[in-house]
């Protein structure tokens, strides 16, 4: 069950937000190497997450020396903290990973994407009890843009920690706060479907595919919605779809094995 980051995503649109006059300094001197520097670190982190985005395993490395430059310029700098955060996440140093986000959200506590990627950090170690704080921490500031993006979090996680009835709340926030937003439709269908609500889950697939094409996953979750609610007809429809769409999916092998069992 993936779980969202979302502060590598809108980044570079973020880049300002430690404006350098916001330094308090006592000389001209001082506040022009202050600027300097700030400026300086926003570059290396821009380029880090530029590098980070295009995901191969040699930018990785280019965008991890982008990042600890930025870092080395201004030590305090949140938004690199973070970044760096989730190019460790990404690349399996979750030490590492757990420092940095760890330090962003203690230099910037009021960063609802740090806290939102720190919250899924949290989540996939387990640690459901801390990661819903930091999802309900990214959602404390009342201007904060894409508040979907850690409620559908929160629910993921907690359907992760079994909290079914948690995780549905969550979802339902998520689809009150955007009525479109394709994965909280399918994600509710498939809490539906898990917690044995067929008919639940086949309305909000229908949701689904209203404003979303098929997937895969949406597919091969209709074909084991129908399937419990003995729609035979429903069940070949998605089936077929399935196997004429995406012949070399992991759904699509799932299925075979499914009709021969």
């Amino acid at each position: 069950m993936r779980l969202y980051p979302f502060k590598v995503l809108l980044i570079t649109f973020m880049l300002l937000l430690n404006a350098c006059s916001n330094q308090v300094t006592t000389t001209e001197n001082a506040i022009g190497e202050k600027y300097k520097s700030n400026e300086k670190a926003e570059i290396y982190l821009q380029l880090g997450v530029q590098y980070m985005q295009r995901g191969q395993r040699g930018d990785y490395d280019i965008a991890l020396d982008r990042l600890k430059k930025a870092l080395s310029i201004d030590p305090d700098y949140p938004d690199a903290h973070n970044a760096i955060a989730v190019l460790y996440e990404r690349i399996g140093q979750t030490e590492y990973a757990k420092i940095h986000y760890e330090k962003a959200v203690a230099l910037n506590p009021q960063d609802s994407d740090a806290q939102n990627n720190y919250g899924q950090f949290l989540c996939k170690q387990d640690r459901w009890a801390e990661a819903d704080a930091a999802f309900m921490k990214a959602l404390e500031n009342p201007v904060y843009r894409t508040p979907e993006i850690p409620y559908i979090n929160a629910a993921l996680c907690a359907s992760r920690s079994r909290n079914y009835d948690k995780a549905e709340t969550y979802l339902r926030k998520t689809i009150e706060i955007n009525k479109k937003f394709p994965l909280a439709l399918y994600h509710l269908a498939s809490l539906y479907y898990e917690t044995k609500q067929y008919t639940n889950a086949r309305e909000y697939l229908k949701r689904y595919l209203a404003i979303a094409k098929h997937t895969p996953q949406t597919l091969w979750l209709g074909i084991q919605i129908e399937r419990a609610l003995q729609d035979k007809n429903a069940e070949a429809s998605y089936a077929m779809q399935l196997r004429s769409q995406f012949p070399d999916s992991e759904q699509t092998q799932l299925l075979n094995q499914s009709e021969r069992q």
